[in-house]
């Protein structure tokens, strides 16, 4: 990924909070035909050294991410040979346009651009074709998802021999992170007032993301 030093993010808690706020990755995999994407939503959770949970801040603590993807799917045989991996989390974005630069109606040099904010994790595939694993990491993928819902759905409301043949249907997958490359682009290289300009003018906006990028774009520390 291109990334100019002054669109750098490495601070390990921002990365996992884009992670865990938006966990639906995209998993990126260079199998015998080639490259191929997968979509899948992952649970991401630190551990130590013994490989038991950590909590943040924990040092040292790696990164490991975990997923389920349809046992048709050749991604997880291919994992065998092809172990690397790339997973893309794609936080909010939105759309600048030159007219919300205070300088674009003095000077009317500045073009058209997107903001945003994007996670690459780096790791290696681990395959776990057992219902023991299968069946905690959709309990808790569950548990996750359910959790703004007023009747959260959980896997005892559906029966027993149901379950255990969807879950016969997939496979687990588990990604220790080796890497995690960060860009916030979010107009650090602007001059403060055309910074400014742009943010508020999304921040007026309806739009849940347009609002993210704006107030990210207020809180990032600028360039220069």
């Amino acid at each position: 990924m291109y990334m100019p030093t002054h669109f750098e993010e490495n601070r390990p808690e921002v990365l996992h909070r884009l992670i865990a706020e938006q966990p639906f990755g995209a998993l990126i995999t260079n199998g015998p035909h080639g490259l191929d994407a997968n979509h899948v939503p992952f649970e991401a959770q630190l551990v130590n050294a013994q490989g038991d949970a950590a909590a943040a801040g924990h040092d040292p603590a790696r990164l490991v991410l975990r997923a389920h993807v349809a046992r048709a799917n050749p991604v997880w045989q291919e994992a065998a040979t092809h172990p690397d991996a790339l997973v893309i989390f794609q936080g909010p974005a939105a759309y600048i346009s030159p007219s919300w630069y205070p300088s674009k109606h003095e000077a009317h040099k500045q073009v058209p651009t997107y903001n945003y904010m994007v996670v690459h994790a780096h790791g290696r595939i681990v395959v776990h074709d057992d219902e023991t694993f299968l069946r905690g990491l959709v309990a808790r993928l569950t548990r996750k998802m359910e959790s703004g819902e007023a009747v959260p759905w959980k896997m005892g409301d559906a029966p027993a021999d149901f379950i255990s043949q969807m879950l016969g249907a997939i496979v687990g997958i588990e990604i220790e992170v080796t890497r995690l490359v960060g860009k916030w682009k979010l107009g650090q290289n602007k001059e403060a007032a055309d910074r400014r300009g742009a943010a508020e003018t999304l921040l007026a906006r309806e739009s849940d993301q347009q609002k993210a990028v704006g107030q990210a774009m207020l809180d990032a520390p600028p360039a220069f």
